[in-house]
């Protein structure tokens, strides 16, 4: 039984001439251009490289980078995390970000902007405010940005890590004070009423790193209250060591019950030493150094392809982000990336290029057209043939 049927169609086309007459026993060359489904990526050092702010060896190696980026992927999250999207209130960082979103459209990407609400990296000055205000200001926040991007960037994490929110103690933050007072649910359906009023045609999710119960019993009770969630985003942050297959077959499972689309939204496997397991913040380790190794490399070229076969074999999963492509632009400084920070290829990179490209590819076809000008095409789908 072939695991991905579920990834593939067949479709009869009519081939004719200009004026519609049917083209008999002719011989047609057919070839998958793009994917349907999501296979994605962040990095954010797209952003200042599309807008020239590199210069010199960086920009060399940013060029040589995202060449490699736009060759393997068809999706990308860009950032829009409060703190830096608007640290002084009413000048948002939208034009480079736009310039940023048009760059990857261009080049043929599905875009998803992250995150609209989150209690981490969000606004200072939202401190000076009351409750009533934050929640205003949280509000219009995400008005402006879905409206501004529709069109570019049709999809968002509208509220990241509400598992936590209310009891995030480590620092005093606008967001943790609203989530405290509203809860939880009467938060979530704020925000997500609120992106939805700015775009109904978006695709919005909630994202989390919780793979608990907890935040399955969150879903369950934003479904009761009638939240339309569009597709469930579930991160998997492996800088401890990989799940394996039991802990992702059972996730899968146990989110599953939704019926819903799931993302898996940040993956990272990390390709050196493994954070050691007593950390229970990941914020809270900082190595002196943290390198890439010849046996980390493979182990993550080992591990991520038995990942996403697990992921592209499930029929509920539609998209997979990795969090981030260059090692000198990753999250905790973790060598998590397909690039090292010399500039130098990653086996994991070839590893994921002969499954995306290749394995899960629809080849070039010659084919020949019925006595009726027909043509039945089977492959993987995707958004078109050529």
């Amino acid at each position: 039984m072939d695991r991905y049927q579920h990834r593939k169609s067949q479709v009869l086309l009519k081939i004719t001439t200009a004026d519609g007459k049917p083209l008999k026993n002719v011989e047609i060359t057919v070839k998958q251009i793009k994917h349907k489904f999501l296979f994605g990526c962040a990095e954010f050092s797209v952003v200042p490289f599309v807008n020239g702010e590199f210069s010199g060896e960086l920009k060399e190696k940013a060029e040589m980078a995202f060449e490699k980026f736009v060759d393997l992927f068809n999706f990308a999250t860009l950032p829009f995390y409060w703190g830096r999207f608007e640290p002084v209130r009413g000048k948002p960082d939208t034009q480079r970000l736009k310039n940023a979103a048009q760059w990857l459209k261009n080049a043929g990407f599905v875009l998803k902007g992250h995150p609209l609400c989150w209690h981490t990296v969000t606004a200072d000055w939202l401190l000076e405010l009351t409750n009533d205000q934050i929640l205003e200001a949280q509000l219009m926040r995400i008005r402006r940005e879905v409206r501004d991007f529709a069109g570019l960037i049709d999809m968002w994490d509208v509220i990241n890590e509400v598992v936590i929110m209310p009891n995030f103690r480590k620092y005093d933050n606008g967001i943790t004070r609203i989530c405290r007072q509203y809860g939880r649910p009467g938060l979530v359906k704020m925000v997500f009423d609120a992106a939805r009023e700015a775009n109904p045609k978006s695709i919005l999710l909630i994202n989390d790193y919780v793979v608990s119960d907890a935040y399955e019993i969150l879903i369950e009770a934003l479904l009761d209250k009638g939240v339309k969630i569009d597709a469930i985003g579930i991160q998997s942050h492996m800088h401890q060591g990989f799940w394996g297959v039991e802990k992702t077959q059972e996730v899968l499972e146990r989110f599953s019950r939704f019926g819903l689309p799931l993302h898996f939204t940040e993956i990272t496997l990390i390709s050196g030493k493994l954070m050691p397991p007593h950390i229970k913040d990941l914020n809270d380790y900082k190595p002196e150094s943290w390198p890439s190794t010849p046996e980390g490399e493979e182990r993550q070229a080992m591990e991520a392809t038995l990942f996403y076969k697990m992921l592209f074999a499930h029929p509920l999963v539609e998209a997979i982000t990795w969090w981030n492509f260059i090692d000198t632009f990753a999250w905790l400084g973790a060598p998590a990336g397909f690039i090292t920070k010399d500039g130098r290829v990653k086996p994991i990179y070839n590893a994921l290029y002969n499954l995306i490209k290749k394995e899960w590819w629809t080849g070039t076809q010659q084919l020949v057209t019925d006595q009726d000008g027909f043509v039945k095409v089977s492959g993987f789908m995707g958004e078109g043939y050529e």
